[in-house]
């Protein structure tokens, strides 16, 4: 988990309140009673104390960002490199569940449930298995012995393939939007939640400004363990959650050692997949309380390998546009334009001066004609404005 977020616990959190946290998470609570008072700064530090690795529950996921849904029939059930657009739109629109069981740092299991099909990802120390029964097909890759938390390779054998993790973890979501957290967001505890059977702090941001797409976040924090249970994401003007997701059910027990193995059926194809390249010593994970360029709030992958243009950042905090060069390389160059004509994004987004909008009520994404991205939080308006300005 990135803990980038917490040198700003540290500076709102003095030594007293963090006393006063561990000491009130330490006193288990009865069912039905009302969870001791917090402070923010006192339910991050709860949230920054949690390390619950061993667990079981399902996982749903709602969505109402104002994007189309795919019609029937239409392929999505590979990488993102390979399903293109249609991949992406699946696991943002509709609703999805996933059962999630862990043990440890190396023992995993996600089963993403399909409309008529499952996959899984099975991890059991350096044997890491993934599985479609939709097409009955399972990919097998060796980890090398520091893998840790590295990502896992797609079932194409390259990169990380999205679509095995079509539903992000509050713990997922928390990181990424605690990250985000300075100045100009007002942080504040609301009231006191129930998820999966369990009493949660509701902890609240809020940007200062309304210059952003975003209303709200509110992360449930496990008012004994810390662990986040449900994150929910509202948009300015929209009365439903335009993103949500949080556990149903929820064990904090570890799950049969059983459920970790993992045997191809009967007639599946299977592949053996290439292990992952070793990390950089700098892309590595650094000591606690230090951000490596990988783990930096704002920081960009070409930050860290240095291999070509950088994305150019404009405004600050929610209100940070991030645009994308055109891409140099010829196959890249040929897969912006391949992506550009893709039916399904012709249909997601509309024509406007000098390139194509796909819209939704949180994230707006700006494809120009010359082949640049342009993606923020932030209206449509401020994206043209920082197209034109590049």
């Amino acid at each position: 988990m990135n803990r980038a977020w917490k040198r700003w616990v540290s500076a709102a959190a003095v030594p007293a309140l963090i006393a006063a946290g561990v000491l009130a998470g330490s006193i288990p609570a009865r069912a039905g009673d009302p969870l001791p008072q917090k402070s923010p700064a006192e339910v991050l530090t709860l949230l920054g104390q949690h390390s619950s690795r061993t667990f079981s529950g399902t996982l749903e996921q709602v969505s109402h960002l104002g994007l189309p849904e795919l019609p029937a029939g239409t392929p999505s059930s590979g990488p993102v490199s390979a399903g293109g657009p249609a991949s992406i739109i699946e696991l943002l629109t509709g609703e999805h569940t996933a059962r999630i069981f862990m043990d440890g740092p190396a023992k995993m299991r996600v089963q993403v449930m399909d409309r008529l099909a499952e996959r899984d990802v099975i991890r059991r120390d350096h044997d890491v298995w993934f599985y479609n029964s939709k097409d009955n097909s399972a990919a097998h890759v060796t980890l090398p012995d520091v893998a840790g938390d590295l990502p896992l390779p797609g079932k194409d054998g390259s990169s990380a393939d999205p679509s095995t993790k079509a539903i992000p973890t509050p713990e997922d979501l928390a990181t990424k939007f605690l990250a985000k957290v300075d100045s100009s967001t007002a942080v504040t505890v609301g009231p006191e939640a129930r998820v999966a059977g369990r009493s949660a702090y509701s902890l609240e941001l809020a940007p200062r400004t309304e210059g952003t797409l975003l209303a709200k976040v509110v992360i449930a924090v496990d008012g004994q363990t810390g662990m986040p249970l449900k994150v929910t994401v509202s948009a300015r003007g929209q009365s439903e959650p335009a993103f949500e997701a949080g556990y149903t059910s929820l064990s904090l027990a570890a799950p049969e050692d059983a459920t970790f193995n993992f045997a191809a059926p009967p007639g599946a194809t299977v592949k053996e997949l290439q292990t992952p390249p070793m990390p950089s010593k700098s892309a590595l994970p650094a000591k606690p309380g230090m951000a490596t360029p990988e783990h930096t709030p704002g920081a960009s992958p070409d930050a860290r390998h240095h291999d070509g243009p950088r994305p150019a950042v404009t405004g600050t905090g929610w209100e940070t546009v991030v645009g994308f060069p055109a891409p140099s390389d010829s196959q890249k160059a040929q897969a912006t334009e391949s992506l550009l004509k893709d039916p399904l994004l012709s249909q997601a987004a509309v024509v406007v001066p000098g390139g194509r909008l796909l819209s939704s009520s949180l994230v707006n994404v700006l494809l120009t004609n010359d082949g640049r991205i342009f993606v923020g939080m932030v209206p449509a308006d401020r994206l043209q404005a920082a197209a034109g300005a590049a």
